[in-house]
């Protein structure tokens, strides 16, 4: 098997050099774009398992570059990189397909880390996810692709493995929000916060709907948190 191609699309030189160091230890092929043009030159002559895209560039700006990518190359996983205090504009990419989004600053754990779980979720196989974790991820790929019917399903099995635990509950929130389903959304969140009033993702989503100053929250996926892989 190849190693994962992964396309940095950011127009300042240092977050480029950066990333790219952050991203040296895994086994992966990295590549540079400094502006929208180049990065779309870059994704139709050649395959990208992940691209990581900044929101603000001159002249192509983030935006404009996820919305051509999701409608030619659905397929690829994008995360989008945004400045602190332009969340909004992050939520707004994530209900036209990004998977996630990362704030600067960052660290290189931070980064490194997220990349390898992108690339290691959307190389599972159905076959092999045979339990809560496995289905939750399935589903994160589902929604990165866009695909809201089979992430719905795959959300249900897990529930059905763990009904008691909070995080597909989360996610299945998330679902029905980016279907433009409100109501059903903040079902979900409630439920997964009156499964575990510790999950931070649950409580956040439901005040970003419910609350009257939710302006700039972000839509959070959500985790299996780590004493509870398994």
């Amino acid at each position: 098997m190849t190693d994962p191609r992964i396309l940095i699309v950011d127009d300042e030189k240092n977050i480029r050099l950066t990333l790219s160091q952050a991203l040296a230890s895994l086994p992966a092929e990295v590549e540079t774009a400094s502006d929208g043009k180049e990065a779309l030159q870059k994704v139709e002559t050649g395959q990208f398992s992940l691209i990581l895209l900044d929101l603000r560039m001159p002249e192509m700006g983030g935006m404009d570059v996820l919305r051509k990518l999701r409608d030619d190359r659905p397929e690829i996983p994008i995360v989008i990189i945004t400045a602190h205090g332009n969340v909004e504009s992050a939520v707004d990419a994530m209900k036209l397909g990004a998977i996630e989004f990362i704030q600067k600053p960052f660290g290189p754990d931070e980064i490194r880390g997220l990349v390898r779980k992108i690339l290691d979720r959307h190389q599972l196989e159905e076959s092999e996810a045979g339990d809560y974790a496995g289905r939750f991820e399935l589903a994160k790929r589902c929604i990165s692709e866009r695909h809201f019917d089979a992430a719905q399903k795959h959300l249900q099995v897990a529930i059905g493995f763990a009904p008691e635990r909070p995080e597909a509950f989360n996610l299945l929130g998330v679902v029905h929000e980016l279907r433009g389903e409100r109501h059903e959304a903040v079902n979900n969140y409630r439920v997964a916060y009156h499964c575990d009033a510790s999950y931070a993702p649950a409580w956040d989503n439901l005040q970003r709907l419910t609350s009257t100053e939710s302006t700039g929250r972000p839509i959070i996926l959500g985790e299996i948190r780590g004493s509870d892989k398994r």
